[in-house]
């Protein structure tokens, strides 16, 4: 099996050392800092594996269940911890799809479940979401897409890159396109805790026998850092292969991790930490819509979930090109081209970050680089 570089991922180790001064488009809220957790850390603690469950702390995973708004419908049994999401998304690919079978992927999305099916000899069905109907996934397609042939569907809820939810409905509409087949649905729901309009959606793993959901602290808590997510899905078969590939990988979590994800999933941490990070993105989201209202070379869809979308680029004006000259002297500014997404016509606006990622700069220096592309 042959792991092909990713656009998204090749862009990212080859800006690795420019940096930049400002960023428009960081993708997790603003992370805290070891301080803030050192006090809830007991100094006795063993830096050996957790000693209790190869499924990760079970009062992690009792929170992890909470959050996601599971309780009574699924059991800590049901939770794996990983390192995060990515390893989540990676066991549950790497055990259910073989070669020759069908995959259904969203486009736009997070490229991973691509990569890998690819690799694996899998066939990749993709849904294309369209800009012109404000990337909503569109259910007909998703329908026609899925065959007897159809192993897994991948998608990501709030979508990655472009903010937009599934409701229960359309959750419950998938369900039932899955279900006719027997095919797995897995949704990688990283951005959840995020949204800007209406409430979370459900948890997949709540909503089908055959439903994986993944998540991480990375983002809504800002605490990519610690490699800390999971896999929740009610089908103990899948969790136990989960747990015996991950043997013959990272083979146990980081008690670190462990531990400091626990402490920030406690419900009167988790709470008041939301409330902060959604207050922070909001007002840097009025900010960025703002600006687009008065930058006539670029438009977006504004996402109604998470801290990141898709910004229309002036026609003629190639994401790569671009992203490159705006990372260089005197701009300094990083944004993620649209190739890494496969829309060479967009690059990726976001709001995360808190003050260390100069919002304002950067969209100044944006604005400047539009003017002189133009030119």
């Amino acid at each position: 099996m042959k792991v092909k570089i990713h656009r998204l991922f090749e862009y990212l180790l080859e800006s690795t050392q420019s940096k930049p001064e400002a960023i428009v488009g960081f993708s997790l809220s603003a992370s805290p800092t070891l301080g803030d957790f050192i006090p809830d850390i007991d100094p006795s603690l063993s830096l050996d594996w957790n000693n209790r469950d190869f499924r990760g702390l079970p009062e992690l995973r009792a929170h992890v269940l909470a959050q996601a708004g599971l309780n009574g419908v699924c059991t800590p049994s049901d939770v794996l911890i990983t390192a995060g999401a990515s390893e989540a998304n990676y066991l549950a690919i790497m055990q259910l799809v073989e070669p020759g079978d069908d995959i259904v992927i969203e486009t736009p999305g997070w490229p991973q479940a691509e990569v890998l099916a690819k690799a694996k000899g899998a066939n990749v069905v993709y849904v294309a979401r369209s800009e012109r109907d404000n990337w909503v996934l569109p259910l007909d397609t998703l329908r026609a897409a899925v065959t007897p042939r159809t192993r897994l569907i991948f998608l990501t809820n709030p979508n990655n890159p472009t903010g937009q939810v599934l409701d229960v409905g359309a959750l419950r509409d998938i369900v039932d396109i899955a279900d006719r087949v027997g095919a797995w649905l897995l949704v990688d729901e990283v951005y959840a805790g995020l949204e800007w309009e209406g409430p979370r959606a459900p948890s997949i793993a709540g909503l089908y026998d055959r439903g994986i959901t993944t998540g991480s602290v990375s983002k809504a808590l800002g605490l990519q850092g610690l490699r800390t997510g999971w896999l929740i899905c009610r089908d103990p078969t899948l969790v136990m292969d989960a747990i015996i590939l991950r043997e013959n990988t990272s083979e146990i979590m980081n008690i670190m991790g462990e531990v400091i994800a626990e402490i920030a999933l406690r419900p009167d941490r988790l709470a008041p930490r939301l409330q902060d990070a959604r207050s922070a993105g909001a007002a840097n989201l009025a900010r960025l819509t703002s600006w687009l209202e008065t930058e006539p070379q670029l438009s977006w869809v504004a996402p109604k979930a998470g801290l990141i979308g898709l910004g229309r680029l002036p026609e003629g004006c190639d994401s790569d090109a671009f992203a490159k000259l705006l990372l260089a002297d005197p701009y300094r500014t990083f944004v993620l081209p649209g190739s890494a997404y496969g829309q060479p016509q967009h690059i990726r606006l976001g709001v995360g970050g808190g003050a260390g990622v100069n919002l304002e700069q950067g969209l100044a220096r944006l604005s400047q680089a539009l003017r002189d592309w133009s030119a």
